[in-house]
């Protein structure tokens, strides 16, 4: 369970527990920077919580089978039209949920970027969230927790994720590089992992255009640090030599 997500592993192991012990919220709001795996995590805990099989993660059942082929009834995912998550969305989820499940005991449904809700869609969600069905669990997933209602939040069992360490995202690209029998350089990893700021997402997107730009050859830090208009850090220890030796003529050509 959540073994091909990384990172966020203390979350990971308390939703595991309530899977374990089939003791859920209401609804849950996880919150974190994009790209750390919030959505893939909600969407794996949806499918243990619908799971119909003995162990809460069988993948036999017929729930997982059509949760795994995207037509599970019981599941739903809500994305912003446009640029909001707007009220005819929460409407609409609102007359399914009055619905028993079909094939399991839940039903879930996850909001993603629910701080894009427009004012009347957290109103409306609201008034479902005050009174759920006992069999509805709702999964939030923001970036911006400030531009949710704290009538909402006050209603969600919440989960803050993390970055993810440089280390974890470096193994991984080189776990990644090794299958697809691509060299790169270690540094190379390294600081893309570094670039991408805690998000594997990112890390994943800046390699490929790396090695877009250099397909069929050997990446390397050099190359890394051109598709990414990025300077070596030992520039900028130069710079910092030159300024305290009060070298004025050495940072010109430094700069030059």
């Amino acid at each position: 369970m959540f073994e091909n997500i990384l990172g966020n592993d203390k979350i990971k192991k308390e939703l595991i527990g309530s899977i374990n012990n089939e003791k859920y919220s209401h609804s849950y709001l996880f919150l974190g920077i994009s790209g750390i795996g919030k959505k893939m995590i909600a969407k794996e805990f949806a499918k243990m919580i619908l799971c119909g099989g003995e162990k809460k993660y069988c993948n036999k059942c017929k729930s997982c089978i059509e949760f795994s082929s995207g037509n599970n009834p019981d599941f739903a995912e809500i994305n912003p039209d446009g640029n909001n998550v707007k009220i005819e969305q929460i409407r609409e989820l609102q007359r399914k949920i009055v619905e028993p499940p079909i094939i399991s005991n839940k039903k879930v449904y996850i909001i993603d970027e629910a701080d894009s809700m427009t004012k009347e869609a957290q109103n409306c969600l609201l008034k479902t969230l005050e009174e759920p069905p006992s069999y509805v669990i709702f999964i939030l997933a923001t970036t911006e927790a400030h531009k949710i209602p704290i009538t909402i939040l006050s209603r969600c069992q919440r989960y803050d994720f993390h970055r993810i360490s440089i280390e974890t995202i470096s193994d991984r690209l080189s776990e990644l590089m090794k299958a697809e029998n691509i060299n790169v350089e270690e540094r190379a990893i390294r600081y893309i992992a570094k670039a991408a700021d805690g998000s594997m997402r990112d890390a994943l997107s800046l390699i490929d255009q790396c090695i877009a730009f250099y397909l069929g050859q050997d990446l390397k830090y050099e190359n890394v640090l051109e598709v990414l208009g990025a300077v070596d850090t030992a520039v900028f220890e130069n710079m910092l030599a030159l300024i305290m030796s009060s070298d004025a003529a050495g940072c010109m050509q430094l700069i030059e």
